[in-house]
């Protein structure tokens, strides 16, 4: 694991693990062709990241924004390792919870039609703000109309993409090939995100 600025990618011909050494619920046995990053690794990663962000923010208050629903795992995994270093580090800095939930809609356009549900984002006022998902540029533009003190961007993913707009966040766990992946959260119309119950976690690649 190198320095979350500066991440190594996995290799476009990584193909990932035999899902028969996983723990797989019998209803999504069918539907995975291999496992492509194991629960145990998502979590050293995320680990880490917590130290830089820690180390990064120094003493200001973080406003911590989750973006629903595909982040909250890794949201909810990377605060417990944030609030573990508040515990058991030599400085502390105060962390509050917001979430805001994006809608997103494209038919054969690469152009996307964006809608927020549910946010409320008159808190981020002069706060550092360390945020956690995906559609960026829409969701970062309406963030700084409250001008924040500091925004900082966290993605447990980056795909490696000719469709993407060249956007790189703050903090990368992983930079990974074009596949579709699922679970930890992530899902195909709604399903999979119950795919890291009882310690069967991992991301499967269908």
């Amino acid at each position: 694991v190198g320095n979350s600025q500066k991440e190594g990618p996995i290799r476009d011909e990584e193909s990932g693990y035999n899902k028969n050494l996983f723990c797989i619920p019998k209803h999504y046995e069918e539907d995975l062709e291999r496992v492509f990053i194991p629960h145990g690794l998502i979590l050293d990663r995320t680990e880490r990241l917590a130290r830089d962000i820690m180390q990064d923010m120094g003493s200001h208050h973080i406003v911590a924004l989750c973006v629903l629903k595909g982040g909250y795992k890794f949201f909810a995994d990377l605060l417990d390792r944030i609030k573990a270093l508040n515990q058991n580090g030599d400085k502390s800095v105060p962390v509050t919870v917001d979430f805001v939930r994006i809608k997103s809609y494209c038919n054969d356009s690469p152009a996307e039609k964006i809608s927020f549900v549910g946010e409320e984002l008159s808190t981020l006022n002069g706060k550092d703000i360390i945020e956690t998902g995906r559609t960026m540029k829409a969701l970062l533009s309406k963030i700084k109309d409250k001008k924040p003190r500091m925004v900082k961007v966290v993605s447990l993913l980056v795909k490696r993409t000719c469709q993407s707009p060249g956007y790189r966040p703050d903090y990368t766990g992983f930079e990974i090939p074009d596949k579709f992946v699922v679970g930890y959260a992530l899902d195909y119309n709604e399903y999979f995100r119950d795919l890291n119950v009882r310690n069967r976690r991992h991301l499967g690649n269908m």
